[in-house]
C-alpha cells in the first residue's frame, strides 16, 4: 500500500476537509496518509512518500497562503525528486474565468521542474458545480492511489 503526504492549500476550508476525507477514506483501504496543513519543504525532502496536493485557488489563480511559503521555497531552490509520484486535485470557480483552478496548475508546474512523476490527470473541482468537494475527490484519489501502488 501507498505511503503518501497530502499538501494542503486552503483559503476557507475546503480543501482541508476534502483532504481530510481522502485520508480517512484511503487509510481505510490500508494506505498510510499524512495531511499537512502547513507543508515546508522538509516535509518533502525528508521523505520519498508519494504526494498529493489538494489545493483551493485564490485571488487571480493564486496558490492559497498556507501553501504558499513550501511553493516559493520549492521553486527557489529546486529539490530534485525524481520520479516522485505526484498529484494534483483543485479546488475553483469556473466563473473566473482564465485563472480558474491556477493553484493547481502552478503546483504541477513546480513537480514538474525538480523532475516529479505526474499519476493520473489533475481533478479540476468547481464551486458552481458542487457543494461538497470531497465527493468528487474520494473516488478520483481512489483511483490515483491504486495507480501510485502499481507503479511503486
Amino acid at each position: 500500500m501507498a505511503r503518501i503526504r497530502i499538501l494542503v492549500g486552503t483559503v476557507y476550508g475546503g480543501a482541508l476537509m476534502t483532504a481530510r476525507a481522502i485520508r480517512k477514506d484511503l487509510e481505510s483501504q490500508g494506505h498510510q496518509v499524512t495531511v499537512l496543513e502547513k507543508p515546508t519543504l522538509t516535509d518533502l525532502t525528508d521523505s520519498d512518500d508519494a504526494v498529493l496536493v489538494c489545493t483551493s485557488t485564490t485571488g487571480q489563480g493564486e496558490v492559497p497562503a498556507p501553501l504558499l511559503p513550501f511553493y516559493v521555497e520549492l521553486r527557489e531552490t529546486l529539490p530534485m525528486q525524481p520520479g516522485r509520484p505526484f498529484g494534483v486535485i483543485v479546488l475553483g470557480d469556473s466563473s473566473y474565468g482564465d485563472t480558474y483552478c491556477g493553484a493547481g496548475e502552478l503546483m504541477e508546474e513546480a513537480f514538474y521542474e525538480i523532475a516529479c512523476r505526474k499519476v493520473g490527470e489533475t481533478l479540476r473541482i468547481d464551486a458552481l458545480e458542487t457543494v461538497d468537494p470531497e465527493n468528487e475527490a474520494l473516488p478520483w484519489a481512489r483511483d490515483w492511489a491504486d495507480a501510485v501502488d502499481r507503479i511503486t
